[in-house]
């Protein structure tokens, strides 16, 4: 059985503030968990209502019942398995001939959605302003499907680095070029603004050029997308110039 302190343990992950104090984040679902036993990160226990349906080999794996999984998971339908793992240290940054640069978005789920487009394009590594939702958070590994651990994501200043990058700073903005119009460089770090009030001043100030989606339905009553929605959209643009 799990212990009442194990429990408590692992129900405070949902916030940052614990999750930085124990050093782990948890992850749900057994597709997730033989990923991770195949990547860098270190899992440091597994616990499953199903074994044999998890099909791993992983000597700190314990068996639940339903009910214990259900009060460590975060799911209102929890998984057959969930595992604790490590935070890993942080590695050495490089920059990269493409990026993707987060300004302030705070949506769990968007992050988790971008994190999974820039897998799914082949970005490999994700810029974020220090105030963006945590990475570790539940609700964002649970979007990214798994893209996290093909994905580096860093946190900085980003009017000190966006200064100072050799990338061309590319943002998105009401008033910029059609995208479909729009050449994108090879060296590029596209920026993403905050739900609802966008890119901060400072970062406006950084960019090289802006570029927008343009419009084809003639309602006005949507006044935006969905900025993991844009994101989308613009990765498909820039990969169908190639």
């Amino acid at each position: 059985m799990l212990s009442s302190h194990k429990i408590k343990i692992i129900q405070s992950l949902d916030k940052k503030k614990f999750r930085q104090k124990y050093n782990m984040f948890l992850v749900e679902g057994n597709k997730i968990i033989r990923e991770m036993l195949n990547s860098s990160f270190k899992i440091k226990e597994i616990f499953s209502i199903d074994l044999e349906d998890l099909d791993v080999e992983y000597t700190e794996t314990i068996s639940v019942s339903a009910a214990e999984l259900k009060k460590i998971s975060f799911l209102q339908h929890p998984k057959n398995s969930l595992a604790l793992c490590e935070i890993p240290l942080e590695k050495p940054f490089q920059e990269l001939k493409q990026q993707i640069i987060l300004d302030g978005i705070q949506d769990p789920g968007n992050l988790g959605t971008i994190i999974r487009l820039a897998d799914w394009f082949g970005i490999e590594q994700i810029i974020c302003s220090e105030d963006t939702a945590d990475c570790f958070n539940p609700k964002v590994l649970m979007a990214s499907m798994g893209s996290f651990l093909r994905v580096k994501i860093y946190y900085k200043n980003l009017e000190l680095y966006l200064s100072e990058t050799k990338n061309e700073n590319i943002g998105t903005d009401m008033q910029g070029e059609n995208i479909y119009d729009f050449k994108f460089p090879k060296n590029f770090n596209l920026i993403l603004g905050n739900e609802g009030n966008g890119m901060r001043p400072k970062t406006l100030e950084n960019l090289h050029k802006k570029i927008t989606i343009p419009r084809f339905g003639k309602s006005k009553s949507t006044e935006s997308l969905n900025v993991s929605m844009a994101t989308g959209i613009i990765l498909g643009q820039i990969f169908a110039q190639k």
